[in-house]
């Protein structure tokens, strides 16, 4: 408010010799634009509040802050220059209108989600960049192994010795190996999601970590119920030999499934094309898998019997059972509207 008041008064304009008495009072910019003519200009208008309407001093009100609570201290910011609070202190203080040092939430209504895709997923896109450098690494480590695999894999004699494995190739077949079931868990993923559309109650990585993890302790239960079996009823060379066969197929279905991940997580392949190359790799893997137990175990034309309860058992049973229990686990982790 101004303090200082500028009292005019209308000058005569009358054509007669009679002095019009005007009141003094506070003159406004519109009262005083209005003595002009209607085709003023602007520079005009400007004039003639300049002349007759002066700046004064402003003086701030001294009554107390009925803003705060009784009791309540004065808000102190260390980014103020002057020390003392001022103006800005005595209203809203702490807001984030008034207050440029403090930082502003975000307001407004939110805005619909953009959906998760794989391509924009840094964790993703580290694992496939390690595993295509350790897969190098791996293999320039076991390609002797894996010629020897491959050139007895066929054919078997009644006195072939077992593979020797040093610990650098075994380490490598175990990457190899967990890198299967990463991938095993990622395609997965790929299906439980759908076409971008599938919203979970927990985080996407605490999803993945679920999905991996459960084929990771598949394998190593296959593995201990394979052990057990083989352990109980064949010698122990036999199922050193069928051993060091199953790591090896388990280590190569993983170096199948890489290009497929990749084609889905960058170039954006279907999940239908997907899931079937990853079902076909599975299967190849089972029957290959049942040919070498055969070729181990069962040489005998009379084995037609035990080779059937070996599958049913050690092969239909347990693959039935991971893909329920996998289906179980994305319907309570997915959101259902």
């Amino acid at each position: 408010m101004q303090q200082d008041s500028i009292y005019n008064a209308l000058p005569a304009t009358a054509t007669d010799s009679s002095a019009v008495t005007v009141h003094p009072h506070r003159l406004t910019p519109a009262e005083v634009m209005g003595w002009l003519p209607k085709d003023a200009t602007p520079a005009q208008l400007d004039s003639a509040v300049q002349r007759y309407i002066k700046p004064s001093e402003i003086h701030w009100s001294q009554q107390p802050d009925t803003l705060r609570l009784p009791g309540q201290e004065l808000y102190k910011s260390i980014y103020d220059p002057f020390g003392d609070y001022d103006y800005r202190d005595t209203y809203l203080p702490k807001a984030n209108f008034t207050h440029a040092e403090l930082e502003a939430d975000r307001t407004g209504a939110a805005g619909d989600p953009v959906p998760y895709t794989s391509a924009n997923d840094n964790l993703i896109t580290g694992l496939l960049l390690l595993f295509f450098v350790f897969s190098m690494i791996a293999i320039r480590w076991t390609k002797s192994l894996f010629v020897r695999h491959l050139r007895s894999f066929l054919y078997a004699s009644h006195g072939e010795k077992t593979l020797t494995e040093t610990a650098t190739e075994f380490r490598s077949q175990l990457f190899l190996i967990l890198q299967t079931c990463v991938l095993f868990g990622l395609v997965y993923f790929f299906y439980a999601q759908g076409d971008h559309t599938a919203e979970f109650v927990i985080p996407t990585y605490a999803v993945f970590g679920i999905f991996i993890g459960i084929f990771i302790a598949f394998f190593l239960a296959e593995l201990f119920l394979f052990g057990i079996v083989h352990w109980t009823f064949f010698d122990g060379k036999k199922n050193e030999q069928w051993n060091s066969s199953f790591i090896f197929l388990v280590a190569i279905e993983g170096l199948l499934l890489y290009p497929v991940v990749l084609l889905q997580t960058y170039f954006g392949i279907s999940v239908k094309t997907t899931c079937l190359y990853a079902l076909s790799v599975a299967i190849l893997f089972k029957m290959l898998t049942l040919y070498k137990s055969c070729q181990i175990f069962f040489r005998k034309k009379e084995d037609f019997l035990t080779i059937f309860l070996y599958l049913c058992a050690l092969e239909a049973i347990p693959m039935a059972l991971l893909w329920n229990f996998l289906r179980i686990t994305s319907q309570l982790l997915k959101v259902n509207y």
